[in-house]
């Protein structure tokens, strides 16, 4: 099976981590996701990720209760550091190679952020997870994975969602809700579609970096995407 990318960068959300419990990590759906990512590394793909910490704790959701959003935000970032190393653990139980790159500096426990040695790592094969988001409050992990696709240069970046691509609406809660297959990346902002926040959107128009959104809820739907098959949604500069 040839990729139609060779090198992406993957955007897991925390709550994907979740499966089915209301909070934290289910090691089942870790090592699932796991065996996702090695199904591509396997295709000769080089592969990095960005994790969310949303399972854990979302720092605008710690704002909203009244702690300073700065203070919130970097105990999001800590968040997807945990998030990380358990993906890391999964990742290496099923014989990938991986290195956990933090840009909070915790040189106990993984690399600090090193671009060069990053870009390094992914030449000699093995998965890159880059955890504390871009080291910065008030900026998303999803602005995060569209900044190290850039710094990276990633032909594409991934986005792992609940549903099979992008819509109109919540498909969950609106009926008929319109599924697109194709869409530009200022039909994504002046829509307001939600798929990733707007600075995430430029940034990844600005560097013409496509975006697939797919759904991480489908056994081998990572490889079927990268195959140019599957169900998703590509977002570009044309339609």
């Amino acid at each position: 099976m040839a990729a139609r990318y060779k090198r992406v960068l993957l955007k897991l959300s925390g709550e994907a981590l979740m499966g089915d419990r209301g909070y934290g990590l289910d090691p089942k759906v870790v090592d699932r996701m796991a065996l996702e990512v090695k199904s591509v590394v396997d295709m000769g793909v080089q592969v990095c990720c960005v994790i969310g910490g949303g399972n854990i704790f979302r720092g605008i959701s710690g704002a909203a209760t009244g702690m300073e959003r700065a203070t919130a935000d970097y105990m999001g970032m800590l968040a997807t550091v945990m998030n990380a190393l358990a993906v890391q653990n999964a990742l290496e139980k099923a014989g990938v190679q991986t290195r956990v790159q933090s840009a909070i500096p915790m040189a106990s426990v993984c690399e600090p952020y090193i671009r060069r040695r990053a870009a390094r790592h992914m030449e000699k094969g093995r998965v890159v997870i880059f955890a504390a988001g871009t080291g910065n409050p008030f900026f998303t992990t999803d602005t995060a994975a569209a900044l190290r696709a850039s710094e990276m240069g990633c032909d594409a970046l991934l986005k792992a969602t609940g549903v099979d691509g992008v819509y109109s609406a919540d498909p969950k809660k609106v009926k008929d809700a319109v599924r697109y297959d194709r869409l530009t990346y200022l039909q994504v902002l002046s829509q307001d579609l939600q798929v990733m926040d707007a600075s995430a959107i430029s940034l990844a128009r600005e560097n013409k970096i496509p975006i697939l959104v797919f759904s991480i809820h489908t056994d081998g739907e990572f490889a079927e995407v990268m195959a140019g098959r599957g169900k998703f949604t590509i977002i570009t500069e044309e339609v």
